[in-house]
């Protein structure tokens, strides 16, 4: 039985590292630049933190401390007239979680790749495609646009082990954003949805379990919002909060109802340029009511690199 709980204890602490994309605090994420704009970015995110089993588990001094670099690359685009961009990213994390279940501690180590995420955004308002130059003269008003974002199984996943950086399975996040400038000051709201596919071979064919099992997630709802002072271009500072809720988990279709969310998280992010072409940006956030899962702080620090591209 005490292995069983410590097994089951590493469960949850595992699905509240995946449970990261929800707690996404991203200042302008609908921001306009011009076409045939690119971007490389490398960051490194460090957490660090407890997790709240919320009494469905007697596990006491549940931490988690773990980092993750990201390479990505931003293209913009034209569509149909209106400004677009793709975002690409590849995560990779080297961790250690621990806890005492049933008096006795329990630790472990994983480093290996997680879930890819792809991001296609489009601009419905305010945002034309545009070339440089008539870039240059446009001020931003109100941009509303809306975006997609996918997680692709491709993180390091073994079915007959409980513990992965994987997932097994596909996340979509369609996303409605709203943004609005008036002068310096910069607000940006954003309203999403995750929705799951179901992890069809979840910790099987192994000695705990000859057979084969599945694993659901409800929907997590999410909202996101940004107050940002802009002092001169490419020099920013915001204040960054979120609210997300949903997320009941479940094995071969019993839910467990103590796994829903309900969590918020606030932050403050600031960027500025190194040369033309360059930049740096610092953010840190923390949890400010965990209802079920991670409860940690966070530091990421980021360089990017951008450059405009020839048009065709």
């Amino acid at each position: 039985m005490r292995l069983v709980l410590k097994l089951a204890s590493l469960v949850v602490l595992v699905c509240s590292v995946h449970e990261l994309g929800a707690q996404d605090l991203t200042p302008r994420a609908y921001v306009i630049t011009p076409l045939h704009s690119n971007a490389v970015t490398v960051a490194g995110s460090f957490y660090d933190g407890d997790i709240n089993f919320n009494g469905a588990l007697p596990v006491s001094d549940a931490k988690g401390t773990y980092s993750i670099p990201i390479f990505s690359y931003y293209h913009s685009f034209g569509f149909f007239g209106r400004s677009a961009n793709v975002v690409a990213s590849l995560p990779y994390a080297v961790g250690n979680f621990n806890g005492t279940v049933a008096g006795a501690g329990t630790n472990l180590y994983r480093s290996g790749l997680v879930d890819s995420i792809f991001r296609l955004s489009v601009n419905l308002k305010g945002g034309p495609a545009m070339s440089p130059r008539d870039y240059m003269k446009w001020k931003q008003k109100v941009l509303l646009g809306v975006s997609l974002k996918v997680l692709a199984p491709t993180g390091q996943y073994d079915p007959t082990k409980l513990i992965n950086w994987g997932t097994n399975r596909w996340s979509f996040k369609p996303e409605f954003g709203y943004s609005q400038r008036w002068k310096n000051l910069q607000l940006d709201g954003y309203a999403g949805v995750w929705f799951f596919t179901t992890n069809t071979d979840f910790w099987s064919r192994n000695i705990y379990y000859a057979g084969t099992r599945s694993q659901t997630q409800n929907p997590i709802g999410s909202f996101e919002g940004h107050l940002s002072y802009e002092a001169k271009p490419r020099l920013w500072a915001s204040l960054d909060g979120n609210y997300w809720f949903g997320g009941k988990t479940s094995i071969n279709g019993v839910q467990n109802p103590i796994t829903q969310q309900a969590n918020s998280r606030i932050g403050g992010t600031v960027s500025f340029p190194i040369s033309k072409r360059q930049s740096l940006k610092f953010s840190y956030s923390n949890g400010t009511y965990i209802r079920f899962g991670g409860n940690y702080q966070n530091v990421t620090a980021a360089w990017q690199y951008s450059w405009l591209g020839k048009p065709k």
